[in-house]
């Protein structure tokens, strides 16, 4: 959400980046805001002079009686009463302005950086640099489902009889890189300075709607039955939400924190969820990045976190790319993203594997977190970023470290999870 003092000053910059972000029906939004609030302050005026109306009146009253003059006070005192009638009438108006107001200004995109791409989906998205060499091996690469399920590692079927399609049972050594990944990412940041969390996996409503826009909310979140309660897709939700209702003391920034959760998403979309493979499913396990920080610090941490998941994977033999997010590919909320991107030697191209965002000051005005400064109070910056999550960074280990003879390499930097095996063996 917005500052209001920036369609109040500056509306043609607010509709300009809505057109950037190709949803231009949201424009007429912007003058209806501008029409509300002018109506909201005049509200307010009135019930201000109303109130030192009545206090000057209230004044009389005790004067008046002092002098006995019992007629005159008591057309003052209906006067007062009459006042006071209006005045509810005028603030209960008011109330319905500002929750119009507010219910316009969380669908109102949030003003992207200028350095953002303009482009009208992640088709137009840009790729900035490359780390690693993309190699194709001289034998084939299996789709993942075949390399985990030769390993004895994937058990799609039962987990259909029991969940559903979207869910997996990981087994064995599959089972365990997985976790020695999610451990690895754990530990690289922890080493980094970040302290480590484990969250609650379910949020109220209202952490939802501060962390992330309605259009998201509804294709995302599985809601608990009869209760204020939704799963996380993502533990940023929770991380962040912890600091909801807080005042920060400035000399705390910045707040980094890395957190492990388990993850759960409808993914309702035309890309549907794989039948076979593990790529999008509808439950996943991820180790998350936050940062809260001063404004003026929010770019440097944003290149320091996206930096950090390109770090985890080469450390893991994975070659990745980051690829900025255009205008049209954001998120609402977002002022800034970049994909971090994993190479596939089995589709000879790359797929997303990590995602950093900085949102500006959106979120912590939507849960109303401060920080108490020198110079008063203000609204902090949030980021976010994936450290690794699996399965999609589990296939792109496997993929990236498998051998012509079928077994995968387990990368140095995860054998001390793996009880020091080096390689994992077929089974067949």
């Amino acid at each position: 959400m917005i500052d209001i003092n920036i369609i109040r000053n500056n509306p043609e910059l607010v509709k300009e980046n809505i057109k950037k972000k190709f949803q231009d029906a949201k424009l007429p939004l912007v003058d209806e805001v501008i029409e509300l609030d002018k109506k909201n302050r005049e509200l307010k005026q009135q019930g201000d002079d109303l109130r030192a109306e009545r206090k000057n009146l209230s004044s009389q009253v005790g004067m008046l009686m002092k002098e006995k003059n019992f007629a005159k006070a008591e057309e003052i005192k209906a006067k007062v009463k009459q006042d006071a009638e209006k005045l509810i009438e005028l603030e209960n108006k008011q109330l319905e302005i500002e929750e119009q107001i507010k219910k316009i200004m969380m669908t109102i995109p949030n003003i992207v950086d200028a350095s953002v791409p303009v482009g009208k989906d992640d088709s137009e998205n840009v790729e900035v640099e490359r780390f690693g060499t993309p190699k194709v091996p001289s034998y084939e690469i299996p789709y993942n489902a075949d390399i985990l399920e030769r390993i004895g590692g994937l058990d799609k079927d039962s987990a259909g009889r029991t969940s559903g399609a979207g869910f997996y049972y990981l087994l064995g050594n599959a089972a365990r890189l997985h976790e020695a990944m999610i451990a690895y990412g754990r530990d690289y940041m922890i080493n980094k300075g970040f302290t480590y969390a484990i969250p609650p996996f379910m949020i109220r409503s209202d952490v939802v709607t501060g962390v992330m826009s309605f259009a998201e909310m509804d294709a995302m979140m599985y809601k608990i039955e009869n209760e204020d309660l939704y799963l996380i897709g993502t533990s940023e939700h929770s991380m962040i939400g912890k600091f909801k209702g807080q005042i920060i003391k400035e000399n705390e920034l910045p707040i980094t924190m890395t957190s492990y959760s388990p993850c759960f998403r409808k993914e309702i979309g035309s890309h549907g969820l794989e039948e076979r493979g593990v790529y999008r499913v509808h439950q996943f396990e991820k180790q998350e990045m936050i940062c809260i920080c001063k404004p003026e610090d929010s770019m440097d941490w944003y290149n320091k976190m996206w930096k950090c998941s390109v770090e985890i994977f080469n450390n893991m033999n994975i070659p990745v790319r980051q690829l900025e997010c255009c205008t049209g590919d954001l998120a609402d909320l977002k002022v800034k993203s970049c994909d971090i991107e994993a190479w596939s030697p089995r589709q000879q191209k790359y797929f997303e594997v990590c995602s950093c965002s900085t949102l500006g000051d959106a979120q912590s005005r939507r849960l109303g977190i401060r920080v108490k400064g020198e110079n008063g109070t203000y609204f902090p910056h949030t980021l976010n970023n994936t450290v690794v999550a699996s399965p999609r960074g589990l296939i792109a280990l496997i993929e990236n470290n498998y051998n012509e003879d079928g077994s995968i390499t387990v990368p140095e930097v995860l054998r001390p999870y793996m009880g020091g095996l080096e390689k994992i063996l077929p089974k067949y």
